[in-house]
């Protein structure tokens, strides 16, 4: 499932889809709150932190939208790229044995928004963690925090990879995701 970014639509992120297996049934769904010419999955205090009610409520449609076209099963993998990580991200902290793996791109945990972030929460999980060195978008702290997390206290299974990109997902980054969900799948 591709969860994309403030601003725009669930169209964003097809492009994507050709990185996965032609046997991957690949969805995407529009954020709920329409902002900026676009849709945005959460309101938020400023960038990359979410009010906790806001990101209730997305986690919420995200997941009825999920039991009603994948049946509730598990084994989904997610992909989002900078507020889609972030929901992404806060959908596997939720429930993380619902999904087979999680890729944020360019985006961070939803730290201090009311989803508990605790060592070992995301034991055994497959996530992908590709950042900009020169993201202008996401806080530098927020990444470094996200990072940091995934890489350690978190216990996933987690590939973290920082590009030499602003806000945006550059060639090397795909061809990393693709390796690792090949890998995985």
């Amino acid at each position: 499932m591709l969860l994309h970014g403030h601003g725009v639509d669930e169209s964003d992120l097809f492009s994507l889809a050709d990185l996965f297996p032609r046997t991957a049934s690949v969805a995407a769904l529009r954020a709920p709150i329409a902002a900026d010419g676009g849709y945005r999955w959460f309101a938020h205090h400023e960038i990359g932190r979410p009010l906790a009610a806001s990101i209730g409520a997305g986690i919420t449609y995200v997941e009825t939208w999920l039991d009603g076209a994948a049946g509730g099963t598990s084994g989904i993998w997610l992909a989002g790229f900078s507020g889609g990580a972030t929901i992404a991200g806060a959908l596997l902290l939720r429930r993380p044995q619902r999904y087979a793996g999680v890729a944020m791109l360019h985006g961070a945990l939803p730290f201090d928004a009311g989803i508990p972030i605790e060592p070992d929460q995301l034991a055994g999980c497959h996530v992908f963690y590709g950042y900009g060195e020169r993201d202008a978008v996401i806080p530098a702290p927020l990444i470094a925090r996200s990072r940091d997390y995934l890489g350690g206290a978190s216990g996933a299974a987690a590939e973290i990879h920082g590009y030499r990109a602003g806000h945006e997902i550059p060639p090397a980054e795909q061809r990393d995701l693709a390796r690792w969900f090949g890998a995985l799948s």
